[in-house]
């Protein structure tokens, strides 16, 4: 049995899409339980909207206070100390659950996770990693936000820390390893990615050298490491592009009645390709370096998205990748003494 606490409160739709996923994801998975953590009255009057919800293994944690998406980190952490968000990660502080979900303000999610669960011994900075589509299944990626300006140190730590996340979910015990360059040559790219590149080919990581961007859809790399400011940058790309995409094919078959027949005709072509494109299916990133699962969940999604997010906090879960994060730093060394 799995317990996930979930921050009901947060996101841009809050009830609207956490109460509805967490109630598929129970009917998917009948041995785990769910926490909602928000304001009770609220999640209630939810819950009785779908009628005939069984509450055996779903309950609810009341909560005062709610994160805004307005809510600075330093704001959120010092003034709003019982949040939805806050207190669902105490759940796991506590070890009342195994693993929070919040679609909440990543901020202050990721500075009231470090500051409630701490990191892992080892760690200096948690990094945000998720699944990325690719041509023929996906890719691991980070950082994808949370450290502008990292040393090799922290990159390698990034990388044992993705490996063991890529192993966990994927069951691949040596995944490939590369860094997000400009160059795949081993002169390109400044005197930080070059010294990281030396500490990867010391290290017992799967490394096979730089990658470009265009790699990170089209390669076939496990896991891609790079700081937070370059994985930010290709994963908001990379969001723009597949809305441009679905857009313009759109507009093609509405120009007039005979593309509108073609439209008719490629119709099962083109809900295959939305499928394969969908970013719900790929929803969840892991705030990893933590002592505690937390997962993060987009916080526009709909409820089909959100459950992909417990589902990802859940198989976290199961698989105890804390705990193989931390054995994992035994056998790196050279992860040791970064600057915070």
């Amino acid at each position: 049995m799995t317990k996930i606490s979930i921050d009901a409160m947060g996101g841009d739709h809050g009830l609207d899409t956490t109460v509805p996923a967490a109630i598929e994801y129970l009917q998917r998975q009948p041995e785990d339980e769910i926490v909602l953590v928000g304001d009770e009255d609220a999640i209630r009057s939810s819950i009785q909207g779908f009628g005939g919800v069984s509450m055996d293994r779903l309950s609810i944690r009341h909560a005062t206070e709610v994160v805004t998406m307005n809510d600075s980190p330093a704001y959120a952490l010092r003034k709003i100390k019982d949040s939805s968000m806050r207190v669902a990660i105490n759940l796991v502080k506590e070890g009342l659950a195994h693993a929070c979900v919040s679609a909440g303000n990543t901020g202050a999610l990721m500075a009231t996770a470090r500051f409630v669960l701490r990191t892992i011994p080892g760690i200096d900075r948690p990094a945000i990693c998720a699944a990325l589509p690719r041509l023929n299944g996906h890719t691991y990626m980070l950082d994808l936000g949370a450290n502008v300006d990292v040393r090799p140190e922290i990159l390698l730590q990034f990388g044992v820390m993705g490996a063991q996340m890529v192993d966990c979910l994927d069951g691949k015990s040596r995944p490939t390893v590369a860094l997000l360059n400009i160059g795949v040559e081993e002169m390109k790219g400044n005197d930080a990615i070059k010294a990281t590149a030396e500490l990867f080919k010391s290290s017992e990581l799967n490394y096979t050298g730089f990658i470009e961007a265009d790699e990170i859809y089209l390669g076939a790399t496990d896991l891609i490491v790079c700081d937070g400011i370059l994985g930010n940058i290709a994963l908001k790309a990379s969001e723009g592009v597949a809305q441009m995409i679905m857009g313009v094919l759109k507009e093609e078959f509405r120009q007039n009645a005979i593309t509108k027949l073609r439209g008719t005709v490629a119709r099962p072509v083109l809900n295959s390709f939305r499928k394969r494109l969908d970013h719900r299916r790929f929803n969840g990133a892991s705030l990893l370096g933590l002592q505690g699962t937390v997962i993060k969940s987009h916080g526009g999604t709909d409820p089909i998205g959100f459950m992909h997010a417990i589902e990802v906090a859940a198989e976290e879960a199961r698989n105890d990748l804390v705990n193989r994060i931390q054995g994992a730093l035994t056998n790196h060394p050279l992860t040791a003494g970064a600057a915070g």
